[in-house]
C-alpha cells in the first residue's frame, strides 16, 4: 500500500469516527446544567421554529408539465336495468286526452215551495208553488199566491189573488210550452173629497181575468238556417158591473240566415171586443214588420218597416219605419245606438185596470198613435261588475191616453185623449253592479218633458222617477234586500161646475223605502220579515187615494 495512501485513509477514518462521536453526545446526553454566573445575569439558548417558507430556488423543482403516466385509470361500476318497452318513433303531436273527472253525486232538487206571512194592517200572505222536477225534456207545475190588507181609513181594503199551471215540452226539434191563469182584483171605492161635503159612493170594484197561452217554437241548430216560433193568447177580462174584454191575440215569426245577414218577418193579429154599459167597440189590430239584419265587424244594422193595420169600430193604415244600428266605439266597453221607429199603442180594459184600480164605468177605448219615436244613446260595461245604459228619446204622439177624475163620482177616473200632437221628450239612465255573487244592485232614473196638444197637463204623470234595489247575501243562510222609489209631484184634473171648465191639483212627490231579511234556517225552513213604506209617508198615487203606511211582515218558508 502506497504510505500516502495509507495516510489519508487514517485520517479520513479518524475524522468521521469524531463526528459520529459529537452527534450521539448532543442526541442522547443531557447538558449539564449551567450556573449562573456572578452577577445575576442568566443566560439560555432558545431555539426558534418557523414554518417553510420556500426561495426562489426551490421553484426550480416543481415540474411544469404533468406526468401523465403516473394517473390511475378510473374505472366506474355500473349497474344496467333493461325497461321492457317499445320505443315509440312517430313525432307526430298527438292530441291531448282530457283526465276524467270523478262523478260528483247528484244535487237533490227541491222542487215545490210554500210562503205564509202576516202583518199588521191585517195583511195576509200566502205562496204556493209546486213543479215536477229534474226532467229537462217534460216540465211543468202550478203556482197561487194570495194578499189581503186592510187600511185605517174606511173601506180601504185590498185583496188580490192568482193561480196559475204552466207546463213545457222540449222535442229534437222543437219546443211547446203552455200556461193557464186566472187572477183576481178587488178593491173598494175609498176615496173622497175631504173638502166636499157630498157623501162619495164607496161601493166595492173587483177585475178578473181568465187566460191561455201556447207557443211553439223550434230548438236552435248549426246546420238549420231558418228559425220559426208561433204564439197564441187569449183572454177573457170582467169587472164587478158589466164590462167585458175579450181577446185573442196570434203571432208569429220567421227569420232566415243568409252569410252575415238575416231576413224575417214578424206579424200578428190582435182581435179584441170591450163591452160595456152603453157601447161595443170592436178594436182589432193587424201587423206586419218585415227586416233585414245585417252585420260587419261589430256594426249591427236593422231595416225594416212597421206595417199597422186597425179595423173594427175605427179603420186605420199607418207605416213607420223600424230602423236601428249599433257601432262599438270601445270594444267590450262602449257601444253607441240609434233608430227610429213607430207604432200604434193599443188601448185595452184590463191593462187601464192595472194601471188604476178605480175606473169608472163605460171607459172610452181609443188607440194612441206614435207617429215617431226617435232614440240613440250608448251602453256597455266600465267592467266585468259594471254595466250602463244611457239613452234620450223623442216622441210625437197623436191621442195621448191620460187619467182624469170623474165629473159625477169625484173618486173614480175617466180616461181623456190629448186630442193633436203631443211631443214627448225622455232621458233614461240604468247602472247595474255586479259586485260578488253576493252582490246585486240596479239603479234607474227617468225624466220626461211633455208639450201637449189640448191639455194643461199630462194628469198624474210625473216628470221624474228614480228607482233602485239592491240585493246583498251576507253569508249562506242570511240575505237582506232593499228597494227605493222616488217621484215627482204630478197634477190631477178636478172638472168644475160649469161644463169644460176644470182646475188642476198639485200631488206632492214622495219616496217610498222597502227593506228585507230573510233567514235560513235549514235547507227546507226559513224565515224573513219585510218593512214596506218605511218614512210612513201616506203618500198618493191618484187624487184621494193615499196609499198604506208603513207595513212591515213576516213569516215562514218551506221548501218541499
Amino acid at each position: 500500500m502506497n504510505t500516502n495512501t495509507f495516510k489519508y485513509t487514517l485520517f479520513l477514518s479518524l475524522f468521521s469516527l469524531s463526528v459520529l462521536s459529537s452527534a450521539q453526545d448532543k442526541k442522547d446526553q443531557t447538558p449539564p446544567p449551567q450556573r449562573p454566573p456572578a452577577g445575576g445575569t442568566l443566560i439560555e439558548e432558545i431555539e426558534v421554529v418557523r414554518p417553510y417558507k420556500p426561495v426562489l430556488a426551490d421553484a426550480v423543482k416543481i415540474r411544469r408539465n404533468p406526468d401523465m403516466n403516473t394517473v390511475a385509470a378510473f374505472k366506474p361500476v355500473l349497474t344496467y336495468n333493461i325497461i321492457d318497452k317499445k320505443l315509440d318513433l312517430n313525432t307526430n303531436i298527438k292530441e291531448l286526452q282530457a283526465q276524467k273527472m270523478a262523478d260528483e253525486p247528484a244535487v237533490v232538487l227541491v222542487n215545490n215551495y210554500a210562503k205564509v206571512g202576516a202583518g199588521n194592517f191585517n195583511t195576509a200572505l200566502g205562496e204556493v208553488y209546486i213543479n215536477t222536477g229534474r226532467d229537462e225534456a217534460l216540465q211543468g207545475g202550478a203556482f197561487f199566491k194570495h194578499l189581503s190588507q186592510e187600511g185605517n181609513l174606511s173601506m180601504q181594503q185590498f185583496s188580490k189573488q192568482e193561480f196559475g199551471l204552466f207546463g213545457r215540452s222540449i222535442a229534437d226539434d222543437y219546443s211547446l210550452s203552455g200556461r193557464l191563469i186566472y187572477d183576481r182584483n178587488a178593491t173598494n171605492f175609498y176615496g173622497f173629497d175631504p173638502a166636499s161635503s157630498i157623501p162619495a159612493d164607496m161601493s166595492k170594484q173587483r177585475f178578473s181575468t181568465i187566460g191561455a197561452e201556447a207557443e211553439i217554437a223550434n230548438n236552435y241548430s248549426e246546420s238549420s238556417s231558418v228559425n220559426y216560433s208561433a204564439n197564441i193568447n187569449a183572454y177573457q177580462f170582467s169587472n164587478i158591473d158589466d164590462a167585458r174584454e175579450s181577446s185573442v191575440l196570434l203571432r208569429g215569426s220567421l227569420n232566415k240566415s243568409v252569410k252575415q245577414s238575416n231576413l224575417g218577418v214578424n206579424a200578428s193579429v190582435d182581435m179584441t171586443s170591450t163591452k160595456d154599459l152603453a157601447y161595443k167597440v170592436g178594436n182589432n189590430i193587424l201587423r206586419a214588420n218585415p227586416y233585414i239584419k245585417l252585420k260587419a265587424s261589430g256594426f249591427n244594422l236593422d231595416l225594416g218597416v212597421n206595417i199597422v193595420q186597425e179595423f173594427g169600430t175605427q179603420s186605420r193604415l199607418n207605416i213607420f219605419p223600424a230602423v236601428s244600428a249599433e257601432l262599438p266605439i270601445i270594444e267590450g266597453y262602449a257601444t253607441i245606438f240609434a233608430g227610429v221607429n213607430g207604432d200604434v199603442l193599443k188601448t185595452s180594459l184590463r191593462e187601464l185596470a192595472f194601471e188604476n184600480l178605480y175606473l169608472n164605468k163605460n171607459i172610452a177605448i181609443k188607440n194612441s198613435l206614435e207617429k215617431m219615436n226617435v232614440y240613440g244613446g250608448v251602453k256597455g260595461n266600465a267592467s266585468a261588475e259594471f254595466g250602463y245604459k244611457i239613452m234620450a228619446w223623442y216622441k210625437t204622439m197623436e191621442d195621448l191616453q191620460l187619467f182624469v177624475n170623474s165629473p159625477a163620482l169625484i173618486n173614480r177616473f175617466e180616461t181623456i185623449y190629448d186630442n193633436g200632437q203631443s211631443k214627448i221628450l225622455g232621458i233614461e239612465g240604468e247602472i247595474n253592479v255586479k259586485a260578488s255573487e253576493f252582490l246585486n244592485m240596479t239603479a234607474r232614473a227617468q225624466l220626461f218633458d211633455y208639450t201637449l196638444a189640448t191639455e194643461q197637463e199630462a194628469w198624474f204623470k210625473p216628470k221624474l222617477r228614480l228607482m233602485s234595489n239592491a240585493r246583498f247575501q251576507i253569508n249562506r243562510k242570511v240575505i237582506i234586500d232593499a228597494e227605493a222609489l222616488f217621484q215627482e209631484e204630478v197634477y190631477g184634473r178636478i172638472n168644475g161646475a160649469s161644463p169644460g171648465t176644470f182646475t188642476s191639483k198639485s200631488i206632492n212627490g214622495f219616496i217610498d223605502l222597502s227593506a228585507g231579511a230573510e233567514y235560513k234556517v235549514n235547507q227546507k225552513f226559513g224565515v224573513y220579515i219585510r218593512a214596506n213604506n218605511l218614512t210612513g209617508q201616506s203618500y198618493q198615487r191618484f187624487l184621494y187615494y193615499p196609499k198604506l203606511g208603513m207595513n212591515i211582515l213576516g213569516g215562514l218558508n218551506y221548501a218541499f
